[in-house]
């Protein structure tokens, strides 16, 4: 046996290391020569001359194991840079409050329209209904209802910058 084992150790050695790197080197060596010489005990080893090529054969199914287990291991562990990928997609308070703020004045802003805009646009963007559907209720031509939903789009644009500019202390920009 320990003729065996130093013949067997410097390639499986090397192999090993090579494989799967100088860590725990001495443990996987004596693994794999146990697992070799109690396969020889059990009689697993039908042709003795090819010794080398069953050696051979333990030590890279020992490796594969190895490699697959450090994948799984791998695997289940969780890496801190995902935090990013695994977040709670809901606003946090602070974009919530801003959202309910924006939302307040473009209300405000709509409810400040002359009332055929304000209809127009509620129909179309709020409601999404069709402009063949407005024109029929609102009793419109197609050419008037462009032209009113491009003003009054136009006009809530320009009062809504002016609400938020005085909102936020600026003056707006013309």
């Amino acid at each position: 046996m320990e003729e065996m084992y130093r013949v067997f150790t410097t390639g499986i050695r090397f192999y090993l290391c090579r494989q799967l790197g100088p860590q725990d080197l001495d443990d996987r060596v004596h693994e794999a020569f146990v697992t070799i010489t109690q396969s020889i005990r059990r009689g697993e080893l039908r042709e003795p001359e090819r010794l080398m090529g069953y050696v051979r054969t333990v030590v890279r199914r020992q490796v594969a194991a190895q490699i697959e287990a450090v994948v799984e291991q791998r695997r289940r562990q969780t890496d801190p840079s995902l935090g990013a990928v695994v977040r709670d997609h809901q606003p946090n308070p602070e974009r919530q409050a801003i959202e309910r703020e924006q939302t307040a004045v473009a209300y405000r802003v709509l409810r400040s329209l002359p009332p055929r805009d304000r209809e127009v646009l509620v129909r179309f963007y709020l409601k999404e209904q069709s402009p063949a559907e407005i024109c029929r209720e609102m009793d419109l031509s197609a050419t008037q209802f462009r032209l009113t939903k491009s003003r009054a789009k136009v006009r809530f644009g320009e009062l809504g910058r002016a609400r938020l500019a005085r909102l936020r202390g600026f003056r707006p920009q013309k």
